[in-house]
Order: structure tokens, then sequence, then C-alpha cells
């Protein structure tokens, strides 16, 4: 078969850096036919020169980034140095791009992107705030059709939230944008905290990691090692997990995860619980399922398979 054609729309962050090493190290499976960058983890300036780095680390420098929105549809923007450092990528010591940035905007590369496809060809991954897949939706309604799904990180019940005690960092950055995407037909699958907590990284794993001994593992290895001091100090443990990998896990082995269709609304009135997204797990509302939620994952075979896939790349 031809490899699923996937389009990352990323905010880096260390996380965000493992989901497009995974989607790189699996070439037979997933093509990424473009990326997008969004202001969310850091601003946007810092989240499209991070991919940038992150592509030429993994040697696919060919692979253009553009970005996208510097801010939310309506709110003002709220990123997380204070888990992910300065730059977004703390941890590892990368050198500056060499290749320039797309001159397109990204929301009109999403729409060019997808209107040059065959109707069901493109499945988008975000794993940041939904601004960029938003905009694109509101700008030209006719994609909507058109994508094959959207897997995406983001959003939480059961755990709650890790950004407020309701909302997902994700969806509370940019509720309203979640929204628009939830309201809009196109297929989901919500890879929630619930199911992330736990893909937990152990201190063995990450020594496995950074005994591969090239150069992208060593770096990886790095920025998760300072992504997993945020993780200490919340939750007191030496394991912590990798967040938006799960996207791309989920597309490369989905019997790995296992969730349930849901009706989920996304809340962008309340105050005190913005960016909560409401999930029917029991159906009590009798509506119809919008978005496959997971909510567990075998987590040793997902990890041996980010080492497979990482380690070989140079």
């Amino acid at each position: 078969m031809s490899p699923r054609k996937i389009l990352i729309d990323t905010d880096p962050g260390q996380d965000d850096a493992f989901a497009i090493l995974l989607a790189l190290g699996s070439p037979e499976e997933l093509e990424i036919v473009g990326v997008t960058a969004v202001a969310g983890n850091v601003p946007l300036s810092r989240t499209a020169r991070n991919a940038q780095m992150i592509l030429e680390l993994a040697g696919r420098g060919d692979i253009t980034v553009y970005p996208g929105c510097q801010r939310p549809m309506v709110r003002p923007l709220f990123t997380a140095e204070y888990v992910h450092g300065d730059s977004g990528l703390d941890g590892g010591d990368l050198p500056e791009p060499v290749q320039p940035l797309g001159q397109t905007h990204g929301v009109d590369f999403i729409i060019e992107t997808i209107m040059a496809h065959e109707p069901g060809e493109i499945t988008i991954c975000p794993l940041g705030p939904m601004t960029n897949i938003a905009m694109a939706m509101v700008k030209e309604p006719a994609i909507v059709a058109r994508i094959r799904e959207i897997v995406f990180m983001g959003g939480g019940f059961f755990e709650g939230g890790n950004t407020t005690p309701a909302a997902e960092f994700n969806i509370y950055v940019d509720p309203h944008a979640a929204h628009v995407v939830f309201t809009s037909g196109v297929p989901l699958t919500m890879v929630p905290i619930d199911c992330t907590y736990k893909a937990v990284m152990t201190p063995g794993w990450l020594k496995d990691l950074r005994n591969v001994g090239k150069k992208t593992a060593v770096e990886a290895a790095g920025m998760a090692e300072f992504y997993q001091r945020w993780g200490n100090t919340k939750f007191g443990t030496d394991e912590y997990p990798l967040h938006d990998p799960c996207v791309i896990g989920y597309l490369l082995r989905p019997e790995l995860f296992k969730g349930r269709s849901c009706y989920v609304t996304i809340e962008i009135a309340s105050p005190t619980t913005i960016g909560m997204t409401v999930v029917d797990w029991w159906n009590v509302t009798k509506q119809e399922p919008n978005c496959m939620v997971l909510r567990d994952l075998d987590n040793p075979p997902f990890y041996q398979l980010m080492l497979e896939r990482i380690s070989r790349l140079p």
C-alpha cells in the first residue's frame, strides 16, 4: 500500500519533535506532504524555526516549513516556556536552519495542499493549537469535505486539564479554533491527556535512545531529558509522558490504542472552564458521536516502535 499522506501542523515543543521524528522514521507508512507552524508552546518565530531544525536534524531539510498564525483566533496568546524552556527545544544543541521558510502563509498552504489532492487523501495532524486548521476551514470551506481525517493531540476529560483544572494546553490556547474544527463534520480522532499520560518514557528507555549513538537520537534524548525535568517537578517521578508522538503512533499502530466514539463539545464561554473538552463518554445526551476519543495505549510496544524508527534517522 502507498504511504498515508499527512500534513503536520506543529508548535515545537520537545514532544512535537518526537512526533515529527517518528513520522520521518516511517517513510514506508507515512508521507509528510507539508509542515505548518503555529504559535503555541512558544511564539511563532520560534515554533517555525524549531520545526526547521528538527527536519534538518533528521536529514529532511527538503521539507519546507510554512509559518501560520501568530496568535489564537480570539484570545491573547498563552505560551509554555515554563515547560519547554525559552527556545521551546531546550536540552538540544541544534544548529540554526539552513533552508528558508516557505513564503506561503501556513493557512494558505493547508488550503492549497488539500485542494491539490484527491478528496480523502490528506490526514491532518495538529500537534498544537488548531488555529491554522480552523482559519483554513473558515477561509476555504471547500476543504472540509476533502480532509480524510484529523488526528490530533489535545483535550482531556477523566484527567481534567494540565493548564487549568478543566483544560488541556492545546485546546486552552485556542478553544475557538477547536470549536470550529469540532463542529466542522470532519472525522476526528482525539488523543487526550487521558491517553498520553500513559505514554510514559522511562529512564531506561532514554538511556537506550542515547545509546543509539546517532546524532538525531542523541539530540532527541537531550531534549527529552530536559522535558522530563518538568515531569519530575510536577508528578514527583522519573517517568514522564511524551504527548504528541501518540498522534503518529496511532496512525502507525492503531491496535496499540483503545477508545470509543463520543460526542465532544468545546467550552468557549465560561471563564472557569474555557477550553474544556466535554466528552459524553456514556452518551447521556444521545447526540451523534463526532469524535473518536482515545483513552488507553499499550505503552511498551509504543516506545519500542519509537526507538526503532528514530534509530533509522542519521
